[in-house]
């Protein structure tokens, strides 16, 4: 191979963007003005610490100032230092400058604070733990990516919700259950010997956001998982994550004492069964010291549980709460339930098991609760037992991975669905209890708290399969931190951490993608619909699917389109789901004059010739917002185009492709929604709009093999 070859091959590899470095791109500032300010007011560091946590701390404000300043302060022990951080414990400077006041309840908190003396500029980056001050490391650094002033700061920064966790639906065998990104991250034919550089750069990444631990396993958990060879590789990813902050926990399949143990039970009320598990979370405290607890999947979905003995969700929980207290673990026991019986609807069996329970779980366990009550859809009104179980912590439970949101083809910033759901009012305790107020445990006074997300990480280079999916794992660590955050102003801030400070590209991105999930929900599930995608794979449209083996299963159950109307009367005239929620919160969804639009054909079976507010009738407003869906993926297309030379080749390059992919994709969903509902309608297509490609048997016919996120 010539020279020149050589060279050319290196640079082009050298400078590509790959995506690997996610928001933590520490290239230097182009803005001269700024850059020469950090300079100056950054020019001596002093940094007291010695923990593990602390050394990785300090590693990475180097990293970060090497690379966004070209230059790295100067180390000192002088008091004055330009940048000072530690914690009272182990600099006496901080201690003489913070008040005990501002250190009150830190917890793992932490405080980035501007002090002018003589004409002198001194940032204090302070913490009661390394783990606070390694957050507030990280908070200096987004300050300098995002480029704002550091010449006034008074931040006093506390997590709002406790436990913030990213749920991984790894499989032993390398496949992700509804993963879009590759194979799983966890090598585990090489660990416990090997863990590669990528496990820490995920380490460093959650630990940038808040994100404080994660759960390697899948939920429908496979019971090798608790077995010494799987408990080594666990406590080998433990020990590269600690430094960051982030517990590891373990999806536990509750048949485990039969299928590992030997037993010939799993009955949580059985003393040898109780015995088996205390015995077992022994052993991983041995290999793992600061093992953060189980989260169970149980009675659901064919998982075992409890119920397959006549006990209690509340049964199996306490028990496993019960071999976990000793070393400060908790229970992490999901909500989301069903079983071999259907329900006259499905959306409110979680509330119909759960509800009743509300109280008799141990104080170490949290039920976590899907964030919608049928399953992660492109729109739901909030689960109906927030709120519900004010004597139980309840934990929430997001979806990063877009199983119905296009998958890792289709740009969504969920910011906005996560925002959507965390401000909704539950009226619980009166108006104004929100969703996040019963999260955070304000409402009800809890101090164990927790959020999780589904996790949409794997193997690809790029982490999360689309360049904006990142978005979706930055948003969801900045709001389990601080539910307050706008999801407008965490767009703003990963915008400017991952691609441009250019406040023109700014704007234009953040159009995109705060109106990138409405535009989905247009051509998927406009007005309330719901569950109406391809069976199993749940990749494309189905709103056709039937005789699938139980009711609630198919799409027809969800949608009820007939000649008369489409939607699910959840009502007193129909399934009354309605009346799981508050009284104030019923009465809004009861009401067809004050429902809002996206949630009426959710709670109502509406005709296709009535007229809703924007005094369309029903059929011509859902023909309108598939429309629409379609149209406003072009506009990205256009807004996208514009951003050629104003981010970097690779990037563009490969959303402008995926964007392609999705205006084609929405056209697919729109076309064969639109043609089916009419079916039931029988009215036109309003002659403004372009026909569909195809007929209906065409999309109805359409087959798909070895799509991604599912074993074939």
């Amino acid at each position: 191979m010539c020279l020149t070859l050589v060279i050319t091959l290196y640079y082009s590899s050298a400078f590509s963007e790959t995506g690997y470095r996610l928001w933590m791109r520490y290239d230097r500032i182009e803005n001269n003005k700024q850059l020469e300010q950090y300079r100056s007011q950054l020019q001596t560091i002093n940094f007291q610490g010695h923990s593990i946590t602390a050394q990785v701390a300090k590693k990475e404000i180097s990293s970060a100032f090497n690379g966004l300043l070209g230059t790295e302060p100067k180390v000192t022990l002088s008091s004055s230092a330009s940048l000072l951080i530690g914690t009272p414990e182990n600099s006496p400077q901080i201690k003489s400058l913070i008040t005990p006041k501002e250190l009150l309840n830190l917890s793992d908190g932490y405080l980035v604070k501007t002090f002018h003396n003589k004409g002198q500029q001194q940032i204090v980056i302070a913490g009661l733990t390394e783990k606070g001050v390694l957050y507030g490391v990280f908070h200096l650094i987004r300050l300098m990516k995002t480029q704002q002033s550091l010449s006034a700061l008074t931040i006093r920064e506390i997590p709002s919700i406790k436990n913030r966790v990213l749920n991984h639906w790894d499989n032993l065998d390398g496949t992700v259950e509804r993963g879009y990104a590759g194979t799983s991250l966890w090598e585990w034919h090489k660990l416990p010997g090997f863990t590669q550089t990528r496990y820490t750069d995920y380490a460093r990444a959650n630990a940038s956001v808040g994100i404080n631990g994660t759960v390697l396993n899948n939920v429908n958990a496979n019971a090798l998982s608790l077995t010494k060879p799987y408990l080594l590789k666990a406590a080998a990813l433990a020990n590269v994550f600690r430094p960051y902050g982030i517990k590891v926990y373990l999806s536990a399949r509750f048949s485990s004492p039969i299928e590992i143990g030997g037993l010939k039970t799993a009955d949580p009320l059985d003393p040898e069964v109780k015995r088996w598990w205390s015995m077992k979370v022994k052993e991983i405290y041995a290999y793992i010291p600061d093992f953060g607890g189980f989260l169970v999947k149980a009675n659901s979905e064919g998982q075992p549980g409890p119920q397959n003995y006549g006990r209690s969700h509340a049964d199996g929980a306490n028990m496993l709460a019960d071999a976990l207290a000793p070393f400060d673990g908790i229970v992490m026991w999901r909500a989301f339930v069903y079983d071999d019986k259907v329900p006259d609807d499905r959306a409110k069996q979680a509330y119909n098991e759960f509800k009743p329970l509300d109280g008799k779980f141990r104080a170490n366990v949290l039920v976590q609760v899907k964030n919608g009550a049928v399953d992660f859809q492109p729109r739901e009104p909030f689960h109906p037992l927030f709120g519900a179980m004010p004597a139980t912590p309840l934990m929430m439970e997001f979806q990063l991975t877009q199983e119905y949101l296009g998958f890792s083809t289709h740009l969504a910033y969920l910011g906005t669905l996560f925002k959507e759901t965390l401000a909704a009012d539950t009226y619980a305790k009166g108006k104004g209890s929100t969703v996040a107020d019963v999260v955070t445990g304000k409402l009800d006074q809890h101090q164990l708290t927790g959020i999780a997300g589904v996790a949409n990480i794997g193997s690809d280079v790029n982490w999360c399969g689309h360049p904006f999916a990142q978005s979706n794992w930055y948003s969801f660590g900045r709001m389990a931190w601080n539910p307050g955050l706008s999801a407008t102003a965490v767009a703003d801030e990963w915008i400017r951490m991952t691609f441009t400070n250019d406040i023109n590209a700014i704007a234009t991105i953040k159009e995109m993608m705060m109106g990138s999930r409405e535009t989905i929900v247009n051509y998927m599930t406009p007005l309330g619909l719901h569950h109406i995608m391809a069976r199993n794979h749940h990749y494309g449209p189905g709103p056709w699917v039937k005789d699938a083996g139980r009711a609630d299963w198919t799409s027809v159950y969800y949608h009820k389109a007939d000649a008369v109307g489409i939607g699910f009367d959840r009502t007193a005239t129909g399934s009354n789901a309605i009346a799981q929620y508050s009284p104030d919160a019923a009465r809004e969804f009861a009401d067809l004059a004050n429902i809002p639009d996206k949630y009426l054909l959710w709670f109502h079976h509406v005709k296709w010739s009535d007229k809703l507010r924007s005094g369309n009738t029903l059929w011509d407003e859902l023909v309108s917002h598939y429309y629409l869906g379609v149209r406003d993926v072009a506009k990205m297309q256009s807004q996208w185009k514009a951003m050629a030379g104003k981010i970097d080749e690779d990037r563009f390059k490969e959303v402008a492709e995926l964007l392609e992919i999705q205006h084609e994709e929405a056209k697919w969903w729109r076309d064969a929604c639109v043609l089916y509902f009419q079916s039931f309608s029988g009215l036109p297509i309003p002659a403004s709009y372009e026909k569909p490609a195809h007929d209906l048997a065409y999309y109805e016919n359409l087959r798909f093999y070895f799509v991604p996120g599912i074993k074939n």
